[in-house]
């Protein structure tokens, strides 16, 4: 996300997500296990407690100490194998990060070389798009400007932010503060307090239709810049769709892009889940990352 741009959530409305029936979903939860031959590679911390031997966490960590966290068993890991200047141990439990290759067949890693330090290795460039918090609206004569002072404030913004959300078809709202001449500072604390102008911002919200009457609404409470623009779903939509990724198997996390009309998913592998996806809910409708990936032969 831009150091400047914030993206703002509503509450969940309880609209139906688009194309979706529960055969459809099981299709996808109901994939095939992982190939066992096919070597994979990723970065992720390798953690072992008292309680669990070896395990390789691909999804969050706990940022505590020790820290927290679980994933699949590593079959063939050794504490002995590794430069012990890589690892830490605390109250039982042992960690590092490390870049792992090997064999992954949906619940048990197999090392087929030896793990190398994450600190000393340059990760692979990751296939991530970051959030466009830009305005997709074309300036007004003149640029982007307040139109009454009165109603540009934090109140006047929060009060359009909670209209927009209580509509039906609202698809998500941001904040686009690249008008704002902080945005060029270079360093943070020089543009904190800057930052925070609400005439210097573009409050952009998104409906699946009838915009002229949104912008009317909303031009009633806000008085700074508007860019009121058309999604293909609501954020309801797109959220129901992110409560069923849960189920798939290798997930990681998800969440809703409102400002892309996307699903993020991370998943521990990618095994045509894309495809899947794309021919379920529609084609880059749910956007997927693998945290492991396939090695070219």
């Amino acid at each position: 996300m831009s150091r400047y741009a914030w993206l703002f959530l509503a509450p969940v409305l309880a609209v139906a997500a688009c194309g979706t029936e529960d055969a459809t979903v099981a299709n996808v939860t109901d994939a095939p296990a992982p190939d066992p031959e096919t070597i994979y590679t990723g970065t992720g911390t390798v953690m072992e407690t008292a309680e669990t031997g070896p395990q390789l966490c691909l999804g969050g960590v706990a940022e505590s100490y020790p820290p927290q966290c679980g994933g699949p068993d590593i079959s063939n890991w050794s504490w002995d194998e590794v430069d012990p200047d890589t690892y830490e141990s605390a109250s039982g439990s042992t960690w590092g990060v490390y870049v792992v290759t090997g064999r992954y067949d949906g619940e048990t890693f197999e090392l087929t070389e030896p793990a190398s330090s994450a600190m000393y290795t340059t990760p692979p460039p990751v296939d991530h798009q970051e959030p466009d918090f830009s305005s997709p609206c074309e300036p007004p004569a003149g640029g982007w400007a307040v139109v009454d002072p009165e109603k540009t404030n934090d109140d006047a913004l929060q009060e359009a932010l909670q209209l927009a959300a209580e509509q039906p078809d609202y698809a998500g709202a941001w904040v686009d503060q690249s008008i704002n001449p902080a945005s060029e500072a270079e360093s943070d604390l020089e543009a904190e307090e800057a930052m925070n102008d609400p005439s210097l911002l573009v409050l952009n919200v998104q409906f699946t239709g009838d915009l002229e009457r949104h912008e009317a609404e909303l031009r009633e409470v806000w008085g700074g810049a508007l860019c009121v623009s058309e999604a293909e779903h609501t954020e309801a939509e797109l959220r129901a769709i992110q409560d069923e990724l849960v189920d798939i198997p290798g997930f990681l996390g998800a969440g809703v892009d409102t400002s892309g009309g996307v699903v993020t998913l991370q998943v521990e592998i990618d095994d045509g889940l894309q495809q899947r996806l794309d021919e379920q809910y529609g084609e880059g409708i749910v956007r997927v990352t693998a945290a492991l990936t396939p090695v070219d032969p």
